[in-house]
């Protein structure tokens, strides 16, 4: 699956051979919000994908209302009693947040991996 980007939504790409067309949803929205788009080419994907964006915060805008952002920022991570006391020592001892320390570790790994 691809992802397609627009003003801080990401869309997916997939593909319906029943259908013979593309097709996407925004990715991140909580449950009670679902954009939808479709094409044919994926000209014709990308251009719906950023009206059906337009149009979902037109819409917000029109019912005074603050649109969804995908992805809160917020993760419950569950980890074991013994790597929860290691990340808090070091977090401790090098005077920042756990918070702090597992997003600089998650950086790190995603531009090791974006490397490969």
């Amino acid at each position: 699956m691809g992802l397609m980007r627009y003003k801080g939504y990401a869309g997916s790409v997939e593909y319906s051979e029943e259908d013979n067309c593309l097709f996407g949803k925004v990715q991140g929205l909580d449950k009670g919000t679902c954009i939808l788009y479709e094409g044919n080419t994926v000209d014709e994907l990308k251009h719906d994908f950023e009206e059906a964006i337009e149009s979902y915060l037109a819409s917000c805008k029109e019912r005074g209302i603050e649109p969804k952002k995908p992805y809160s920022g917020k993760l419950n991570l569950r980890m074991t009693s013994d790597l929860h006391s290691r990340v808090a020592a070091f977090s401790a001892s090098t005077g920042i947040t756990i918070n702090d320390f597992i997003n600089k570790a998650i950086i790190n790994e995603l531009k090791h991996e974006c490397a490969l």
